[in-house]
């Protein structure tokens, strides 16, 4: 796809005109559409069925025309044709790493990833110490935000998730002046320091914190500035594996600033057609990827876009918060858990003859609960929660908190499997 030398920068972008940013963006949106369809087999026969050529794609409202790729979709096409689906459009050994998602998805680093720090000013980052604690294992994120972050000029402790006791040291003896992770991690790190008798506020050196990957964590990032003085910057940055970085947050705390280098539309969930600004739908994204052009991919996460212009001089249109879910799978601690996942755990033991997945949020925390009911009430019980606990990290990546052994006829015939009963 040709680079033209007139292209904006992004920064220049964000601060355009609406009118003027569309322009530019639908022009670039032609250019990966076509790219795509000649390099991606899957993207042509995508829109071969939907009777959809390139040049049928002139503005964004002309998205409409193209069905939407959803992370189910491209489960059954990685599964049909690995590793890919026939996204991929470029040739495989010019990949610098391949990640595994929620799926499992084979995930191919990109030239676009993950971004921060937008409308944050020249000098964010240089000299500061941060602590991420994304995971560094095999899902992008974590190695994603650590080049983000460096090539703001972050030196980046790797921290990743557990081992609290530990986070709080090197939190206190590197000064770290930054944190980026979930918001009920960053809590979770300030009660242990708390418990161990520290003062927080005094002892340690935070100065800043970029969490996301959970809904309901305003309360959380409120409780941060005003008990702590710990800048949270916009609220909640949002990225998924498989486009990278959707939205920014900015220092005017107004919702989460989309990306100039994606389409990213709000439409109904059924039937894929665009939804005006303040309507309720799901976010659809179209990343100006050569590597993996994901067009119109549907991300299952529910928001709705502001239009206005925001304080901080952008004029990119906004998200929010992430207001829900539109598909089956639930994101708990930063983590999709899907109930195909689930069930993948259960089949391996016979002994449950049914199960429900319960998620709460007591005290600003993600908590889950394995609700079980036996076939044998015989079974020993703890080794059956210790086996459970084991597959369902393994499996889903992410831990529940216990496992409920109920009586028979606890959980309703036909309950869902997962039940998301946090209230925000």
């Amino acid at each position: 796809m040709a680079q033209k030398t007139s292209r904006p920068a992004p920064h220049e972008l964000e601060r355009m005109p609406p009118e003027e940013r569309q322009k530019h963006l639908e022009e670039r949106m032609r250019e990966i559409i076509a790219y795509a369809y000649e390099r991606a087999p899957a993207v042509k026969e995508r829109l071969d069925e939907a009777g959809v050529k390139p040049s049928d794609i002139r503005t964004i409202k002309d998205l409409e025309k193209i069905p939407l790729l959803r992370k189910d979709d491209l489960i059954a096409l990685q599964k049909a044709n690995p590793p890919f689906g026939g996204y991929l459009a470029v040739p495989m050994d010019s990949l610098e790493r391949i990640y595994q998602s929620l799926g499992p998805i084979y995930d191919p680093q990109r030239k676009r990833g993950f971004g921060f720090g937008a409308g944050l000013g020249p000098d964010f980052g240089k000299g500061q110490i941060v602590m991420n604690t994304w995971s560094y294992h095999i899902t992008p994120a974590g190695l994603g935000v650590d080049e983000a972050l460096r090539r703001l000029g972050f030196t980046v402790v790797p921290t990743g998730t557990g081992n609290t006791e530990l986070q709080v040291k090197i939190m206190h003896d590197l000064k770290v002046h930054g944190f980026v992770g979930t918001p009920s991690f960053l809590k979770t790190i300030i009660d242990k320091a708390e418990e161990m008798g520290y003062d927080f506020k005094k002892d340690f050196n935070l100065k800043w914190a970029m969490v996301g990957g959970e809904m309901g964590g305003e309360p959380l990032r409120k409780l941060f500035q005003e008990k702590y003085g710990i800048l949270c910057l916009g609220g909640d940055s949002y990225a998924t594996a498989d486009v990278g970085t959707i939205a920014t947050g900015c220092e005017k705390q107004s919702g989460m600033h989309i990306t100039a280098d994606a389409i990213v539309e709000i439409v109904d969930p059924a039937t894929g057609k665009q939804l005006s600004p303040g309507e309720v739908g799901e976010v659809v994204v179209t990343p100006f990827d050569e590597v993996y052009p994901l067009i119109r991919f549907g991300t299952g996460d529910l928001s709705c876009l502001i239009d206005e212009p925001c304080g901080c001089g952008r004029t990119t249109p906004r998200l929010p918060k992430i207001m829900g879910r539109s598909g089956e799978a639930v994101r708990v601690r930063g983590m999709f858990v899907h109930p195909r996942q689930t069930d993948e755990v259960i089949s391996r033991f016979p002994e449950v003859s049914r199960y429900q997945l319960v998620v709460t949020r007591p005290q600003h925390r993600d908590e889950m609960t394995l609700k079980v009911e036996l076939a044998d009430e015989s079974v020993d019980k703890d080794k059956l929660r210790g086996a459970l606990d084991k597959d369902f990290r393994d499996v889903c990546k992410v831990r529940f908190d216990r496992v409920e052994f109920v009586p028979k006829g606890t959980i309703a015939e036909g309950a869902k499997r997962i039940s998301d009963e946090r209230v925000y």
